[in-house]
C-alpha cells in the first residue's frame, strides 16, 4: 500500500494511476449482524444462517451498503494526496454499482485508480477516484464505484 504525497500542482498529473491493492477485510457474520443491528436492516438474508443456506446463495450474505461503508477502511493508506493536507471530508459518490454478493466470511479489498483531480481554488481539490471491491477468489468484484473526496490544503 502506499499514499503517494505530491505537490498540489502536481496532483492532475496523477490522474490514471493505479495503485496497489489495499488489505484484505473480513466479513465475517459478527460484523454482519452489529451493521443489522446499527442500521435496522434485519432482512433474514443477512442474519438468519439456516434460512439463507436455502437461498440461492447457500448462506448470509453482507448487505451492500456495508461492503461500501468498508471503504474508508479498504483504501486506508492508497491514493494521492496533496502536500500540507490540512483535511479531506467525503464528498459523495457519482457511481454504485453493487456487482456480486459477499458472503458472509469472506475477505474483500479495495482496488483504487484516480479518475479526475479538479482544482475548486488554490487550496481545494476534488479527487475522483475509481474504486472496486474483489472478493478474495471469485472473478466479479463486490462493487464498483466512483468516489469523491474534497481534499483542502494549508
Amino acid at each position: 500500500m502506499s499514499l503517494r504525497t505530491v505537490p498540489k500542482e502536481e496532483l492532475v498529473n496523477e490522474i490514471g494511476k493505479k495503485f496497489a491493492p489495499g488489505d484484505w477485510v473480513v466479513l465475517d457474520q459478527e460484523r454482519i449482524n452489529t451493521f443489522a443491528d446499527c442500521t435496522e436492516d434485519h432482512q433474514f438474508i443477512h442474519i438468519d444462517e439456516e434460512k439463507a443456506k436455502q437461498t440461492p446463495f447457500g448462506g448470509t450474505i453482507a448487505h451492500g451498503f456495508l461492503t461500501l461503508s468498508m471503504l474508508v477502511k479498504m483504501v486506508e493508506g492508497i491514493g494521492v494526496a496533496p502536500e500540507n493536507v490540512v483535511m479531506g471530508v467525503n464528498y459523495g459518490f457519482d457511481k454504485v454499482r453493487f456487482l456480486a454478493p459477499v458472503r458472509a466470511g469472506k475477505r474483500v479489498r479495495a482496488h483504487v485508480e484516480v479518475l479526475d483531480v479538479t482544482a475548486k481554488d488554490d487550496n481545494r481539490f476534488l479527487i475522483k477516484q475509481g474504486i472496486s471491491v474483489e472478493i478474495e477468489g471469485e472473478q466479479t468484484p463486490a462493487l464498483v464505484a466512483e468516489w469523491l473526496s474534497m481534499v483542502v490544503t494549508g
